[in-house]
Formats: structure tokens, sequence, C-alpha cells
């Protein structure tokens, strides 16, 4: 019958060292999942924050337009950007957005643009109000996702740079 002093100890053993061209490509894609995030934050983000805010208020608006509108999707996830132009009383407001979605479509988009008669900067589309739930959860989704494999990754690494240095 074995006993537990029978039974030899695992074996540990550290990880690997890791050659500068490890590290390199592991900070190269720390820094490519970093400007993700930050695309999100700069680009994707703001037109959701502007849409809850004016969500209930925004009205169609006949003299807008949009230009430069063009839509793409890879697998479930619709990537669409567009220049909004909306003449007021007190200039011409351009507002370039990004409306970053999930689901299933086939085709082409028709947006109406829109905007709150108080606050005509924040100008829309109703495609991106139609959307804003899943814009939301989507935005958070992605630059959670980015953001948890970032931490991980770092802690991944002071992790075997310390075991390492142990070893």
């Amino acid at each position: 019958m074995n006993t537990a002093a029978d039974r030899p100890e695992p074996l540990r053993l550290p990880p690997p060292r890791q050659g500068w061209g490890n590290i390199f490509w592991t900070l190269f894609g720390l820094v490519a999942l970093a400007a993700l995030l930050v695309a999100c934050a700069v680009y994707t983000a703001p037109p959701v924050i502007s849409d809850w805010q004016i969500r209930d208020t925004a009205r169609p608006v006949a003299a807008a337009r949009v230009s430069d509108g063009k839509c793409g999707a890879k697998i479930v996830l619709h990537l669409c950007d567009m220049t909004l132009t909306l003449p007021t009383p007190t200039g011409t407001v351009v507002r370039r957005i990004n409306t970053v979605f999930t689901g299933m479509h086939v085709g082409d988009y028709s947006v109406r643009v829109l905007a709150d008669p108080a606050r005509p900067d924040l100008v829309t589309t109703d495609l991106a109000l139609d959307r804003l739930w899943n814009r939301t959860v989507t935005l958070l989704v992605i630059a959670g996702a980015l953001a948890v494999i970032i931490v991980a990754a770092l802690a991944a690494m002071v992790r075997n740079r310390r075991a390492g240095a142990m070893g």
C-alpha cells in the first residue's frame, strides 16, 4: 500500500527562458491590442455616449446629408463609417461617426440623419439609434475582452520573469 511518504513530490519546472525575440513579439502583440483598445475609446465610444444623450429627442433632419458612408461586415460584426453634414443657422455641423454592432444582415443599409434640435452638434442616424443597445453591449464586450487579454498577458510576462529569475 502506498502512503503519502512513498509518493515522490511532483517536479515543478520553471517556464523556459524567453529570448529577446519572444519578448519582442509578445510586446508587439500587446501594443497592437492596446491600439485596438484605444481605437475603441477614441472612435467608437464617443458616438455611443452621445447617442445615449439624444436617444429620446433626436428627430429626422431633411437638410442633413450622409457622405463617405460605407458599411462592412466581418462574420457578424458590422462596421459602418460615415460623415454627417447638417446645415444650421450658426454654421454647418460636420461629424464623422463610427457605428459598430453585431447581427446577421445581408444587403445594404439605408439611413436617415437625425439630430436633437437643442444639440445639433450630436447629429446621428436612425441606424445608430435603432441599434444603440447592441452597439453598447458590443463595445463593452470588445473593450472588456481586449483589456482582460492585455492584463492577463502582462501578468503572465511578470510571472514568467519572476519564475525565470528564481530558477
